[in-house]
């Protein structure tokens, strides 16, 4: 391998790396909505230079994770009330699909893991640690609809994740809960019972009544 290959390598390495770790940072909720980002800021954060830095916002960008406005400044989103709606809307036609086709491979070890994550998901509600309670949230909903086999379907619900992860940590962090919703566990129950209406229903409730507090 010539020096031109290795160094084109080790720029798509450090992009790469660059870009996952700020769309986990948008997508748990640990930039608050209107948060600006600099390439001098991600470079020295990251320990890259200035074209990784740039690929990775770009990238996002054009994911809808980050806004660029007509100035060139850079940050996380701040929603609309519409936008929300429609964010809203997509998770509630999606996710119940998700998780009706995971339903027929839904095992015991799988409802096991989902009841783990769960419990860590009400332990970040009791510390009222709002970025680990929206980790936790969505590695709930990703481990179920993995098991649904449709990966292009994923994909869309993980860029809506990506869009609403600032507002949703604007949202938990006002609302101040002292325990969790209770519509996780009424998702393992209807997995345990294979009820595939019940878990549509626990599934459209659970995604959709949180952000109902940001449009009141």
């Amino acid at each position: 391998m010539n020096s031109t290959s290795r160094n084109s390598d080790t720029r798509s390495a450090a992009h790469d790396r660059v870009y996952r770790s700020l769309r986990a940072q948008v997508m748990h909720g640990e930039l608050p909505p209107g948060h600006a980002m600099t390439l001098r800021g991600i470079g020295a954060i990251h320990g890259v230079s200035m074209t990784p830095a740039r690929e990775a916002l770009r990238r996002l960008v054009a994911e809808g994770a980050l806004t660029l406005s007509g100035s060139g400044r850079v940050s996380t989103p701040v929603l609309s009330n519409e936008r929300i709606e429609e964010l809203a809307a997509l998770r509630a036609l999606l996710e119940p699909e998700l998780a009706s086709r995971a339903l027929p491979r839904a095992h015991l070890a799988l409802i096991e893991r989902l009841q783990a994550i769960n419990g860590l998901n009400s332990d970040a509600v009791t510390r009222h640690d709002v970025v680990a309670y929206i980790r936790t949230n969505l590695e709930f909903h990703r481990t179920l609809y993995l098991r649904a086999q449709a990966p292009a379907m994923l994909a869309m619900v993980e860029t809506v994740w990506l869009q609403l992860g600032p507002t949703m940590r604007a949202l938990y962090g006002r609302l101040r809960r002292s325990s969790a919703p209770p519509h996780h566990r009424m998702i393992i129950s209807a997995l345990r019972a294979g009820d595939e209406p019940a878990l549509r229903l626990a599934l459209r409730t659970d995604v959709t009544q949180g952000l109902r507090h940001l449009l009141g």
